[in-house]
């Protein structure tokens, strides 16, 4: 995987390459290995809304996991996130982003513990901890290029 102009080479440096792989399909690749399709809707591959949706529902779940399982394992996890896609004066985006976790802990003391830490483990995920949902919540320039380095418009 290369990494883009203006990226580091430390442990900062995020990415992945997009390839195309059919009409309206694409290839996600991390720098791992890992594969994920990614597709426009008319198929059962990921569109990019649902990607976006999962990381930050796969971005929550770790740490909210890693905080509570330092108390005991969940006897079930789950979480659901859902929003609007609407089309106003600011463009395509999506409102009402809502996360939800279903968590049941054992009973006992450590699972009382865990059930304890919960709501402050989603306030940490929410307030500082998931990347994913602070660069949503935090206004986040992205910028657009060529491959070439030109930007569009300038």
């Amino acid at each position: 995987m290369t990494q883009q102009s203006g990226q580091h080479s430390d442990d900062s440096w995020r990415g992945v390459e997009l390839a195309k792989i059919g009409e309206g399909r694409y290839k996600a690749t991390n720098p791992r290995g890992g594969v994920l399709p990614v597709g426009r809707g008319a198929d059962p591959d990921f569109t990019p809304v649902e990607l976006l949706l999962a990381a930050i529902a796969g971005c929550s779940a770790v740490d909210v996991e890693l905080i509570t399982g330092k108390r005991v394992g969940p006897e079930r996890f789950d979480v659901a996130v859902e929003g609007h896609k609407v089309r106003d004066e600011d463009g395509h985006h999506l409102a009402g982003l809502r996360v939800s976790f279903d968590v049941a802990f054992p009973e006992g003391p450590d699972g009382d513990r865990a059930r304890a830490m919960l709501p402050r483990a989603l306030e940490q995920t929410r307030d500082r901890l998931c990347t994913v949902a602070r660069t949503v919540q935090l206004p986040t320039p992205v910028s657009y290029e060529l491959a070439d380095g030109a930007v569009p418009g300038e």
